[in-house]
C-alpha cells in the first residue's frame, strides 16, 4: 500500500491544487483530477479523504505556516507548495502516518511538480511544524486546532 498512499497523496495535492485555484472544494473539480488517473478505486478515495481533510483545515494550516514562515505567506506561495503544506500539515497533526514518510514524500512531490526551491522550502516549514508538533505533545494534551 505504500506505493498506493504515495500515489493517493499526489492525487490529493492535485486536487487541493484545483481546488485552491477555484477557490471552492467542488466534488466535480476533484472528479476531473481524479478521471485522468488510472487508479484503483481504493487510492481514489483515500486520495478524496485525503484532499477534503487537508481542505477543511486549511485555515488551521495556513495559519502555522505563516507563522512558521513569516517571509513567505500564503498568498505568496506557488500553489503546488500551499496545496503540499496544506496536505503535510494535516497529516502530520491529525493521523498516525510516520511524520518522515509525511515530510520525504512531500519533498519529492515539490521536486516533481513545483519551482526549484520548493523543496527545501516544503522540508523547513513541514519539520518545523513535526517539531513543535512533538513538543506540544510532550507538554501536555495537543489541542489539534491550533497552530
Amino acid at each position: 500500500m505504500n506505493s498506493g498512499k504515495q500515489k493517493a497523496r499526489e492525487l490529493a495535492m492535485q486536487v487541493l491544487f484545483v481546488w485552491d485555484t477555484q477557490g471552492s472544494a467542488e466534488p466535480q473539480l476533484a472528479q476531473q483530477v481524479i478521471a485522468g488517473a488510472s487508479v484503483e478505486t481504493e487510492i481514489v478515495q483515500l486520495a478524496l479523504g485525503m484532499a477534503g481533510a487537508a481542505w477543511e483545515k486549511r485555515a488551521i494550516s495556513d495559519a502555522w505556516v505563516e507563522r512558521l514562515a513569516p517571509q513567505w505567506p500564503v498568498r505568496r506561495q506557488p500553489g503546488v507548495d500551499r496545496s503540499l503544506l496544506r496536505l503535510g500539515v494535516w497529516e502530520l497533526t491529525c493521523t498516525d502516518t510516520p511524520p518522515r514518510v509525511v515530510i520525504d514524500q512531500a519533498i519529492e512531490l515539490a521536486k516533481e511538480f513545483s519551482t526549484q526551491n520548493s523543496a527545501a522550502f516544503v522540508n523547513g516549514v513541514l519539520d518545523a511544524v513535526l517539531h513543535e508538533h512533538e513538543a506540544a505533545k510532550k507538554s501536555g494534551p495537543v489541542a489539534e486546532d491550533k497552530p
